[in-house]
């Protein structure tokens, strides 16, 4: 996610939380197609045939930040950042609803990019995955917001670094303390559902 644009999506972002809530409404159509990547991100990962659409993720993120005060962002990568953890919060609460509904689990999230891939060539449960990432960010907040921004806003190991001000040796070596535990959280929930 490039930063060279980020002074005029860093002014907008101060106004905001400043009390300007237009600032938000312009800031959309500067960033819109890097939500929209980051919600086709969410949702390739998703089950076939899934009903929640790209666009339609990325203006319920807006919605729910027009819900919330104004926050203090950095820049564009964290904002982007943010708006990644929406995005898979709105996910969760839509499977999890959808699973009520249902009573038989069938929500799967499919787990198949090379580099941000938990489990080789395997379909994942989302909320078995937000349940294990709630229970990893209980033992490790920073792990936890590591897979975060890793698998869910799609970041680099060096925006991941910006983002939480730790340096790039340290994303790495969370990163993958984090999927091995994970796996083992995931795998074990499998096990129990069988």
């Amino acid at each position: 996610m490039p930063e060279p644009t980020s002074q005029p999506v860093s002014e907008l972002l101060a106004k905001w939380r400043a009390g300007d809530e237009e600032s938000l409404r312009r800031l959309l159509p500067v960033v819109y197609d890097e939500l929209r990547r980051v919600a086709h991100r969410h949702l390739r990962k998703e089950r076939p045939g899934h009903t929640l659409q790209t666009t339609a993720l990325v203006h319920e993120a807006y919605l729910c930040l027009m819900k919330q005060a104004p926050r203090d962002f950095e820049n564009r990568t964290h904002f982007l950042a943010v708006c990644a953890q929406l995005m898979r919060q709105i996910l969760v609460q839509y499977a999890r609803r959808r699973n009520a509904a249902k009573r038989n689990g069938g929500h799967k999230l499919t787990l198949d990019d090379p580099a941000m891939a938990l489990i080789e060539n395997r379909s994942l449960d989302l909320v078995a995955l937000d349940d294990a990432l709630n229970r990893l960010a209980e033992l490790d907040p920073q792990q936890s917001r590591i897979v975060e921004l890793r698998f869910f806003a799609g970041l680099s190991i060096e925006e991941t670094s910006q983002v939480l001000d730790i340096s790039p040796a340290t994303v790495k070596r969370h990163w993958t303390t984090a999927k091995v535990w994970l796996h083992s959280e995931v795998s074990r929930a499998d096990r129990h559902e069988a």
